[in-house]
């Protein structure tokens, strides 16, 4: 089914050479690469645009925040069954892709708090749809002992856009000052030019002749699995304490440490530091466990929190590293990281399926944590909600660790030479 890792040119091997993860995931890359410049324009400058341009609090930009992490939580599961019950995860994918890119233009005529909250929920509703069918597409396109490296590549390609999108938003803003309708409409563009590569360019293995459709009674099963079930409730969990980087962000701003003008290259920083850090983690995870790298990444995330909490230790450039750097490690050990624990313990006819069950628990996570995050603010302020969040998180780490490492275990060389 899959090509030996021996027969993938270049894989470092008990003989040997480097590897490298084949076509798809490249083609894959590329979607990405121009996806995230597209969305990450408007992430970078959305922030910024709610609570200075249109005023909002930080109650109201919580609840539009949590739209925009979580409310694909709604769908993330239909777009994996769809794609494992047609068998054709890059039509799913593809409508996905399509949606996010239509909805850019309703940025630029969206005035209120509740009309950009409706776009961003279709733009999610689109991400939702894409990104189980996306990580399918990748899991199938090289064999398990490859798969940390596959979606490191892979998030690399990504973050390449991520780090890209604010940087061309930021020009955009530095030339046309308070002209937020010029990078809506980059954005529709760039998001166009992504859905034209994944229909030139990406492949899939033609589904196995007399394959039965996937029925939605074997999904009972995938939630049944207890390994699974596992990784998704601690994924939930650790979703629920973590701060989206918006936030993490306005604190940056609140605190001095830079100014809004220079507010979208916060995103690059964190974006080049997740590019720099992606494949080796992936690899890393290959080799010693996926468990130990993913909450390595979260032990950089509570590292960050802390960062926060003593305003004499760290001001000014060195408290926007360390935050920008704690931010990318987090990121780049956990993203592809994550998928790849979810696609190792799923049957290949529902790895779509199951790459979104774990994918909804985190999302989910962060759609509540973005709301309470932000009424912890406004109720008190943002020092005691920051202090809630990293003691619970410290509190969750060892708990997670305990659920995680039997589910999980450090790859045998069998594994590796399969």
């Amino acid at each position: 089914m899959y090509p030996s890792v021996r027969d993938l040119p270049g894989t470092r091997t008990a003989g040997g050479v480097q590897g490298r993860v084949g076509g798809t995931v490249l083609a894959l890359g590329t979607v990405s690469l121009l996806t995230d410049i597209s969305s990450e324009m408007v992430t970078a400058v959305l922030p910024v645009y709610l609570t200075l341009a249109l005023g909002l609090s930080p109650l109201a930009f919580g609840f539009l925040d949590g739209i925009y992490q979580g409310v694909s939580v709604l769908v993330r599961l239909v777009g994996g069954y769809a794609a494992d019950r047609s068998g054709r995860p890059k039509a799913t994918a593809q409508l996905g892709y399509g949606l996010s890119a239509a909805c850019k233009l309703g940025l630029v005529t969206a005035t209120s708090a509740g009309g950009i909250g409706a776009v961003l929920a279709v733009d999610r509703t689109g991400k939702g749809l894409r990104t189980a069918p996306r990580d399918a597409l990748i899991a199938a396109a090289v064999p398990p002992a490859l798969l940390g490296r596959a979606f490191g590549v892979h998030r690399a390609m990504d973050t390449a856009g991520a780090m890209l999108g604010p940087l061309l938003a930021f020009a955009l803003l530095v030339y046309l000052p308070g002209d937020y309708d010029s990078v809506f409409l980059t954005s529709f563009a760039v998001a166009v030019l992504g859905c034209a590569a994944l229909w030139a360019f990406v492949r899939e293995r033609p589904a196995l002749p007399g394959r039965d459709p996937v029925r939605v009674r074997a999904l009972r099963g995938l939630v049944a699995d207890a390994r699974l079930r596992r990784v998704a409730l601690v994924s939930l969990a650790l979703g629920l304490l973590t701060v989206s980087d918006g936030f993490l962000y306005l604190l940056l701003r609140d605190r001095g440490a830079v100014d809004a003008t220079f507010f979208p290259l916060l995103f690059v920083g964190t974006a080049a530091v997740y590019l720099v850090l992606a494949v080796p983690l992936g690899r890393l995870a290959d080799r010693m466990g996926r468990v130990p790298v993913l909450l390595g990444g979260h032990v950089a995330l509570l590292l960050t929190y802390l960062t926060f909490l003593d305003t004499d230790l760290l001001g000014g450039a060195v408290l926007v590293a360390a935050v920008l750097g704690g931010l990318g490690v987090y990121y780049a050990a956990t993203d592809g990281v994550l998928a790849a624990v979810a696609a190792r313990l799923t049957e290949e006819r529902l790895r779509a399926t199951g790459i979104a069950l774990v994918q909804t628990a985190v999302a989910a996570g962060r759609l509540f944590s973005a709301i309470l995050f932000g009424f912890l603010w406004t109720a008190w302020d943002q020092h005691i909600a920051l202090v809630l969040f990293a003691a619970a998180l410290g509190v969750a780490l060892p708990l997670a660790w305990s659920l995680l490492r039997a589910v999980a275990p450090t790859p045998s060389r069998e594994d590796v030479d399969a």
